[in-house]
């Protein structure tokens, strides 16, 4: 749910005994559908709320309605603010009420509760893949990145051959359903993809983190040289405006619009790691895209036509 979304209702139901998602729905203007998954992923969150069945039921914060938010337990402000962290969609006036929601906190829990905001980045921009579910293993880094611990991680590179190291574990990156770690190894930062992971086993070695970290910053330093290492050939395309989404969908990044060109269509600026891999991409556009440089480009397209020809050209013509 949306960390704004999250706060509002959080505020309303400690105003109020009990609320019912008909409620929350017409005071956040959401359908009901909406309102009941909110109060649901709350629950599933952590935070103590509880439905009521039956007639005049409805849902209500554990012990009944409170001034403030202070009664909240240290895994439950947790999970509060890891919903809320950097790249999440919250409004200025919900960032308000987070940072009036810290001050309300324990002092016995405030500072993971502060460290928890920072310990995930939200990265809308996908890398060509999508509708990923969420590894198990995150919520036990969460907790690492949050309690400053060692983890000891069972990692299956590009090699798929597992290692195990002992690394520092320093945030995770929620990039449009694929996730990251962030840590510090032997060998200097590294970028875990999550779903790799095959073992992450907790310890309570203290944890090392650079001075002046900060996670956002950090990844986009990542995603500078990884964008940099998939878009070394670029190549120059004539497309009609209406495919422009499906293009800028399947290249992220990697898909610049240098305007207007004839017949209605746009020139597209498009990369990728080599020119076979451009090539690849857009022959299944077949006619739709018409590439106008680099030749190497075109010169694979060619080859990829002339083999398909020759395989499938008398399919069916015999």
């Amino acid at each position: 749910m949306r960390a704004d979304r999250l706060v509002a209702v959080l505020m309303l139901m400690q105003r109020r005994d009990r609320v019912t998602a008909a409620d929350l729905a017409a005071e956040l203007e959401v359908s009901v559908a909406t309102a009941r998954r909110d109060l649901e992923a709350l629950a599933a969150a952590g935070v103590p709320v509880y439905p009521q069945p039956g007639r005049g039921g409805g849902w209500s914060l554990v012990g009944g309605a409170r001034t403030d938010l202070s009664g909240l337990t240290a895994p439950e402000a947790r999970a509060l603010f890891l919903l809320a962290g950097p790249g999440a969609a919250v409004s200025a006036e919900a960032e308000a009420a987070l940072r009036k929601l810290l001050t309300a906190l324990p002092r016995t829990f405030r500072a993971e509760a502060e460290a928890a905001t920072e310990a995930t980045v939200i990265d809308p921009v996908r890398w060509g893949e999508r509708d990923r579910p969420r590894p198990a293993t995150v919520e036990l880094l969460q907790n690492a990145v949050v309690r400053r611990r060692k983890v000891r991680l069972s990692y299956a590179g590009r090699t798929r051959e597992p290692t195990v190291r002992l690394a520092d574990p320093w945030g995770l990156i929620d990039k449009d359903g694929t996730w990251y770690l962030l840590a510090g190894t032997e060998h200097g930062r590294r970028t875990f993809r999550v779903d790799r992971i095959l073992g992450a086993e907790p310890t309570e070695q203290p944890a090392e983190r650079p001075e002046g970290f900060a996670l956002d910053a950090v990844w986009a330093e990542v995603v500078e040289e990884i964008e940099l290492r998939r878009g070394r050939t670029w190549a120059t395309v004539l497309i009609e405006e209406r495919h422009l989404p499906v293009l800028r969908d399947r290249f992220g990044r990697h898909c610049h619009t240098e305007g207007p060109a004839d017949r209605g269509r746009l020139r597209v600026r498009l990369a990728a790691p080599t020119a076979l891999d451009l090539a690849r991409q857009l022959a299944g556009w077949g006619a739709l895209v018409e590439v106008l440089e680099p030749r190497s480009v075109q010169d694979e397209l060619a080859r990829i036509g002339a083999e398909l020809l020759a395989r499938y050209g008398t399919a069916g013509g015999a």
